[in-house]
């Protein structure tokens, strides 16, 4: 089941316009690993719902593990673009939306870090991390963790999320849609409300937006997202614990 549009207020959100994105690697740290998979899903701005994915060539093996998780293989992305060629088109596609990951700082982490290795400037998005808003939206009796696959269960998101880039988008992008249905009823429309939401400590357990080099609408600088390789590393000990990364 899909989830429908949300009904007005959050039609304002709505023009906003969000691109939602996934990428999926070959490890865990930008500086050991590469991208195998971009994919966004765009959503809102006043404009119709739109899709963008492609496999990238990581120049180097991906590891057994990252195949088994992902499926991706040397064979799939042999013939594939590298990231340098992909990238414009992907930063195209977002240009002047409001770019949404789940658990961001990985996601975006890894585009940023693609971008400087490309010598391609990186634009000034900002950011919001679905995992964040859903621990500041969602009680703690709701759901057991704020995991994608969970919170696409919870809300009956049109896909399940399966390791690769383009589902887990649209996966991410219910689930956007969901949350934000939820902040229209605590009286949060825009996206400027969700900043100041945000900055009044309405957040548990992480920022909701932010990102170093970003800056929000209106120009103001946010709060940086310090400490990138300590998010990648906690999730890198988790997957060694687990047969699924904790991220999704």
């Amino acid at each position: 089941m899909t989830i429908p549009e949300p009904a007005t207020p959050v039609a304002e959100l709505d023009r906003t316009g969000f691109v939602i994105v996934d990428v999926e690697t070959t490890g865990w740290l930008p500086e050991h690993a590469g991208i195998t998979e971009i994919a966004a899903v765009r959503i809102g701005g006043g404009q119709p719902r739109a899709e963008f994915s492609a496999l990238v060539n990581p120049g180097h093996p991906i590891p057994a593990d990252i195949v088994a998780l992902t499926g991706i293989t040397d064979a799939m992305v042999s013939q594939a673009p590298a990231i340098g060629a992909v990238l414009p088109g992907f930063l195209a596609f977002a240009d002047g939306r409001v770019l949404t990951a789940h658990n961001a700082p990985f996601d975006v982490g890894f585009l940023i870090a693609a971008c400087g290795s490309s010598r391609i400037a990186w634009p000034e998005f900002p950011v919001l991390d679905t995992a964040a808003l859903a621990r500041s939206v969602l009680g703690e009796a709701e759901v057991p963790d704020c995991k994608l696959a969970t919170l696409a269960s919870f809300f009956g998101a049109g896909t399940e999320p399966r390791h690769r880039a383009l589902d887990d988008a649209r996966a991410t992008a219910d689930v956007l849609q969901a949350l934000l249905a939820r902040l229209a009823g605590r009286g949060v429309h825009t996206f400027a409300e969700i900043s100041a939401w945000a900055e009044a400590g309405s957040v548990r357990g992480g920022t909701l937006l932010a990102h170093p080099g970003l800056r929000a609408p209106g120009g103001r600088r946010r709060r940086q997202w310090s400490q990138l390789s300590f998010w990648s590393g906690l999730m890198s000990r988790a997957f060694r614990r687990r047969p699924r990364r904790s991220r999704r």
